[in-house]
């Protein structure tokens, strides 16, 4: 877990900062997580579902909207490990695991300012399409929520 607290921290623009108590909340209550380790968490993808105990406004965001989904908290991939297909493998297996629990939608954020064009690429081709924005207050951050529909 240590490792995926420094693999987030490293990446806290594309995602936020998680503190050790945060990332076990999260994990504890993990509709899906996915992890590579090569040595140490290279990447991880983390989803709760609506049921989760969580404060995100993005996923308050899905939560007011959708009565039922998987929301994707954070998935990163260290530089050592893109283009491998980890994130591909990591959303295949969530959307079958979505798929066997009966979820019909799985949903997400990506950064809009500052930008995040691979991700967005990255999403669009595998389906999602923007549902909504917003402008995260103290953040610095606005984002787009994506979802994907099977």
């Amino acid at each position: 877990m240590n490792a995926m607290l420094a693999l987030n921290q490293a990446h806290v623009l594309e995602t936020s900062s998680l503190d050790l108590t945060g990332m076990q909340a999260l994990i504890s209550q993990a509709f899906c997580l996915g992890t590579c380790e090569a040595g140490g968490a290279e990447a991880f993808l983390l989803a709760v579902d609506q049921d989760a105990d969580y404060t995100s406004p993005n996923f308050l965001w899905f939560r007011t909207r959708y009565p039922r989904f998987v929301y994707i908290d954070r998935v990163i991939v260290a530089a050592s490990q893109r283009q491998k297909g980890w994130g591909r493998r990591f959303y295949g297996g969530l959307f079958e695991a979505a798929a066997a629990a009966g979820h019909t939608v799985v949903a997400c954020e990506v950064n809009s300012e500052p930008p995040n064009p691979a991700s967005d690429a990255f999403h669009r081709a595998l389906g999602f399409t923007e549902v909504g924005s917003a402008v995260l207050a103290g953040r610095g951050k606005t984002v787009t929520y994506l979802v994907r529909v099977t």
